[in-house]
């Protein structure tokens, strides 16, 4: 009788038992369930402070990234200027720096969102490092310009430095040196220097010091026209003019009016055409206009020069 009281006791036991150990590993799962999905929404007091701490070094780095690239747009320019103009007027050789830049330029929004805190770090001090030997190679390539000229290796007197008209707003440029439609034969023909679309009896100036070389009555292409040689190779020329202000062998300074504008011999328009030559070469005028142009100003009248269509000549 007692035996039966234990098992019958034992089934007692093991029918409440395994109910409530379901019952305990169904809430001890719960809780577990919803502590993880908990730590992962929500962060706790040093995730947050890190957090935000990451999101305040990368706004930083953004801006430092925004400084970056204006000092780097502003020595593009400077370098843009120094390759297209000083090597020609200085012959020298400015430091070449499209070595240095890279083929293909990354998204830094992206690339930033990658990285950790000391690769941001390590990126920001590897750019401005760049950015601050560029700058230094620049100033060393200007540096060597400036004893060039002081020393009196060359003279800055005598390089055609200054547009020929008034052109302070830059509106004036027609026409630059490239192949452009001829106006009478309308066909595309090589253009040797450049047209300013100018009323006629505009003032135009020497652009250099130099001699008096030639002038033209008669020449039926050009038509009235003065030729200024500039030493060192330098040599200036101005046609379809009005009326000439100068004589042969006179001797004229940057600046100086030289003659009136016009529309004489194959002319389509009241215009004048403007030309450099340099060691009996022509070379585009609009590299040289540096001593009054500011590089954005000079970024402008190179995209007006090139987007050109038609000579006026």
């Amino acid at each position: 009788m007692a035996k039966k009281r234990n098992i019958l006791f034992r089934n007692i036991s093991h029918r409440r038992f395994f109910p409530l150990l379901i019952r305990f590993s169904v809430w001890v799962g719960m809780i577990l369930f919803w502590w993880v999905i908990l730590s992962l929404s929500v962060d706790t007091p040093s995730e947050y402070r890190l957090r935000h701490s990451t999101d305040d070094l990368r706004r930083e780095y953004m801006l430092m990234t925004e400084r970056y690239d204006s000092l780097t747009s502003i020595i593009d320019n400077v370098v843009r200027r120094d390759e297209n103009v000083f090597r020609k007027l200085f012959e020298s050789n400015p430091y070449d720096l499209s070595a240095d830049l890279e083929n293909e330029r990354i998204s830094l929004h992206e690339q930033l969102m990658q990285m950790e805190n000391t690769e941001l770090v390590e990126m920001l001090d590897s750019r401005l490092q760049n950015a601050y030997k560029k700058e230094d190679m620049v100033l060393k390539s200007s540096d060597d310009m400036k004893y060039n000229i002081s020393t009196g290796t060359l003279s800055i007197d005598c390089v055609p430095a200054i547009q020929p008209v008034n052109n302070k707003q830059l509106t004036l440029l027609a026409a630059g040196k490239k192949p452009l439609i001829n106006p009478f034969h309308r066909t595309m023909r090589e253009h040797h220097g450049v047209d300013y679309l100018v009323p006629e009896g505009t003032a135009v100036f020497a652009t250099a010091d130099g001699t008096v070389r030639t002038l033209s009555e008669k020449n039926t292409t050009h038509g009235k026209a003065v030729t200024i040689d500039h030493g060192n190779g330098y040599e200036t020329s101005y046609s379809h003019l009005l009326d000439i202000r100068v004589r042969k062998g006179q001797k004229v300074k940057r600046g100086d009016i030289i003659a009136l504008s016009g529309n004489s011999g194959l002319s389509f328009a009241p215009h004048l055409h403007y030309e450099v030559r340099y060691r009996d070469t022509r070379v585009d005028p609009v590299h040289y206009f540096f001593l009054e142009l500011s590089p954005e100003e000079y970024q402008r009248i190179i995209r007006i020069a090139l987007s050109s269509m038609q000579s006026f000549d």
